[in-house]
């Protein structure tokens, strides 16, 4: 999936850095009904359809991955490096989501109506964390495949892992940053047919197709094809090694891991499918106009599809835990506790919290060093 949101303008070549002549009737075959092939129906749709979509993401991602944040900090200890991925995905997801009101305001617009600089760093933001969330998404199917199909030869590497967990993260930050670093240079604002967009701009290129398609299949790379290969590998032989096992909670497992593919697939294929076809149409004449519309309505579309797996991550890799649950449960009750505290008599919100500290260190004793939250 891009790592980056992408305009009206972007899909159909209006700006003249790519094309020379902007958006004329050359650029498209002529419909015998008219002689320009206007696309003002896919930017309505796109004002009213994206801005709302981007608003519930926005909403629902930041309260699920914050309950996520919460549970790690105060509820249950990181024990294994799929939970330290987990912890950094939901950060990740959170800031990613917080750049979409952003967006959601320049679809509703028609137009970017913030500064340059906060068009960068918009921008950047935006692609550092989703693919920092795309990375960590990979390395924990590598830390489940290591710990579930080579479970007899993992434990002292799944130790040595745990105990540089931070220099691990620090790597995978360093490296969104550095798959990212293109959208800082690039992304600016500008004005095109007297509206300003914040989008790349290859003027000091030679050769601004290239350059594109280049950034385009960077995005590609890394934001889809290699977290699917990864993903497929290991969750291959992870429901290979979960059959053979004598375990009465394998199905349940099996299940979930079918889930987590199924649903990644269904939320990015659609999305890179059109990007796909976005980029073997760039440069290309004579284009059809329906064909124009209906990419212009897909790429919509497979967007807040592709974004939305950022609210599913927290259900698919946490809360659909039975541990999750209980401590969700456990963080309902103090929440109600701190609202009640005025009125409930011979109850102490601090007893609640220090029976669930407790119970987190109780539950962490008898928990072996494979439990996970990704583990039933």
């Amino acid at each position: 999936m891009s790592g980056e949101p992408m305009n009206i303008s972007d899909v159909f070549g209006l700006s003249e850095d790519y094309f020379g002549s902007g958006n004329n009737s050359s650029d498209y075959s002529i419909d015998d009904s008219t002689l320009l092939c206007s696309l003002q129906e896919v930017r309505t749709f796109s004002g009213l359809f994206v801005p709302i979509a981007y608003s519930l993401i926005c909403v629902f991602g930041l309260l699920g991955n914050v309950l996520v944040v919460v549970t790690f900090a105060f509820y249950k200890k990181a024990k294994s490096m799929t939970d330290v991925y987990l912890l950094n995905m939901a950060i990740a997801d959170i800031l990613f989501v917080l750049t979409l009101p952003f967006w959601a305001v320049s679809h509703a617009t028609g137009e970017w109506i913030f500064s340059n600089a906060t068009c960068k760093l918009m921008k950047g933001i935006y692609a550092i964390n989703f693919n920092c969330g795309m990375l960590l998404l990979t390395c924990v199917s590598m830390d489940r495949y290591i710990a579930i199909v080579q479970a007899t030869k993992s434990f002292r590497l799944r130790s040595r892992t745990l105990a540089h967990r931070r220099a691990i993260c620090f790597v995978v930050w360093v490296a969104s940053v550095l798959i990212s670093g293109w959208t800082f240079t690039f992304n600016q604002k500008y004005e095109v047919h007297g509206s300003y967009v914040c989008e790349p701009r290859y003027q000091a290129v030679s050769d601004p197709i290239k350059w594109k398609l280049l950034m385009l299949g960077l995005q590609l790379l890394f934001g889809f094809f290699i977290p699917l290969v990864f993903m497929i590998f290991c969750y291959m032989f992870i429901v290979k090694t979960l059959v053979q096992a004598q375990n009465s909670k394998r199905h349940k497992a099996i299940r979930v891991i079918i889930a987590v593919v199924l649903v990644f697939l269904a939320c990015q294929i659609p999305h890179n499918m059109v990007l796909l076809v976005t980029a073997a149409q760039l440069g290309r004449m004579n284009r059809s106009c329906q064909g124009a519309r209906l990419l212009g309505y897909s790429q919509n579309v497979t967007e807040v599809l592709a974004f939305l797996h950022c609210c599913l991550n927290p259900v698919l890799y946490a809360f659909i835990g039975q541990k999750f649950r209980s401590y969700f449960l456990k963080i309902v009750k103090d929440l109600w506790c701190v609202r009640r505290k005025q009125k409930a008599s011979g109850f102490s919100c601090s007893r609640l919290h220090s029976e669930a500290f407790t119970s987190r260190q109780n539950s962490e004793t008898v928990d072996n060093d494979n439990a996970s939250s990704f583990t039933m």
